[in-house]
């Protein structure tokens, strides 16, 4: 097994036994709240006017790109602002993917400070095109090295097990797929319905993993798995609103999602949802956060770092929002019901080599297997 996967096993039992701490995501509510622009739109009349260090005192701004969820916007940022009155947030919501090709595009005119949000193959790769400022917060220490850059450019926010996700009032826990491999059954034909994948860093991820457990040498075999997916699958929804709707009224009655939003929907929209945690393992990404390279307004997007991290806010929203903490430093005592019955069981996944190849595969399934399974 590899050293990666070893680490996050033992950090996984910690989670059961020992320590933790709740790196808990926050997602603006204050502030403004756009709709998902174009990935290549400026978003000039978002920006500050001027960059540096600015006194405590002194008006600032922060523009934020987000993917988080709506629900969690609203419980993070208010609590920000209230702490930080001096600061204004703008907040873009769009899709992970999107988030990274939209910094990729403003590169010579950076028009956000702060990506929060993205999955661990995304902020490597915009790690590894300059993307991201490098910047060493104060809780550094208490992040395992599995989930952060080693250059301080971005860091592991939570941790998100993608599992099978299902309509609870048409189908019994027993009668949805109880693994990966049971989706391809005939008789789950047309009652899946997938997340957009190419927009998606949750499916993207997913779709990938799917291809990796197959082999990553011969991703024909992925490949082909993807295939049969397609086949079972009804339609592929344009976000996740869109997802949770057709779900609700029993359009489709499976998918594929990560469990945080699955437990959000369910506990706090009283949505009609469940989940079955793969038994053979789930993907469990790290979700995280960095600081865009050439940020305008860098101080602001520190202050908003070092908060997203606090402890407490770490675990009320462990408790409230059903996150998966990063931090290794908190007691057990201190964590929510739900997380210390829950078992994590992670795939077998070599990240750095999902990271490389995701784009490929990703491309690959976009122009010959999407909508193409049955034929």
């Amino acid at each position: 097994m590899k050293k990666s996967d070893n680490l996050l096993k033992k950090w996984l039992c910690g989670i059961m036994a020992g320590t933790m701490a709740l790196a808990l995501t926050a997602c603006g509510g204050g502030g403004q709240t756009a709709p998902s622009p174009d990935s290549s739109a400026p978003a000039d009349s978002q920006q500050p006017e001027t960059s540096g260090q600015a006194p405590a005192d002194e008006q600032q701004k922060l523009v934020i790109y987000t993917a988080r969820d709506k629900n969690v916007v609203e419980a993070i940022l208010p609590k920000f602002e209230e702490k930080h009155p001096n600061i204004k947030v703008d907040v873009l919501t769009m899709g992970a993917q999107e988030i990274l090709e939209r910094v990729r595009a403003e590169r010579a005119n950076p028009q956000a400070d702060f990506w929060w949000g993205g999955t661990q193959s995304a902020l490597m790769t915009a790690a590894d095109e300059g993307l991201l400022e490098s910047y060493k917060p104060s809780f550094s220490d208490q992040i395992p090295e599995l989930y952060k850059d080693p250059q301080d450019r971005w860091y592991g926010e939570m941790l998100l097990p993608e599992v099978i996700m299902y309509n609870s009032q048409a189908l019994k826990p027993e009668e949805a797929p109880q693994d990966w491999d049971d989706l391809l059954d005939p008789k789950y034909k047309d009652k899946i319905i997938i997340r957009g994948v190419l927009q998606s860093g949750t499916m993207r991820t997913i779709y990938s993993a799917m291809i990796y457990r197959q082999g990553a040498d011969t991703p024909e075999k992925g490949y082909e798995w993807l295939k049969k997916l397609d086949a079972n699958t009804k339609e592929y929804a344009q976000n996740p609103t869109n997802l949770y709707l057709k779900l609700a009224r029993q359009e489709g009655l499976i998918s594929l999602w990560n469990l945080q939003d699955i437990l959000i929907q369910k506990e706090t929209q009283n949505q009609p949802f469940d989940f079955i945690y793969p038994k053979s393992g789930a993907p469990i990404l790290v979700d995280g956060v960095g600081i865009v390279k050439g940020a305008k307004n860098l101080e602001a997007a520190k202050t908003f770092y070092e908060f997203l991290f606090d402890e407490e806010l770490r675990v009320e929203l462990a408790e409230k929002l059903f996150q998966i903490p990063t931090r290794s430093d908190i007691s057990k005592d201190n964590l929510p019901s739900w997380l210390k019955d829950t078992e994590l069981k992670p795939l077998d996944i070599d990240w750095a080599v999902m990271a490389a190849k995701e784009k490929e595969w990703m491309q690959y399934w976009d122009e010959n297997i999407k909508g193409k399974g049955s034929k």
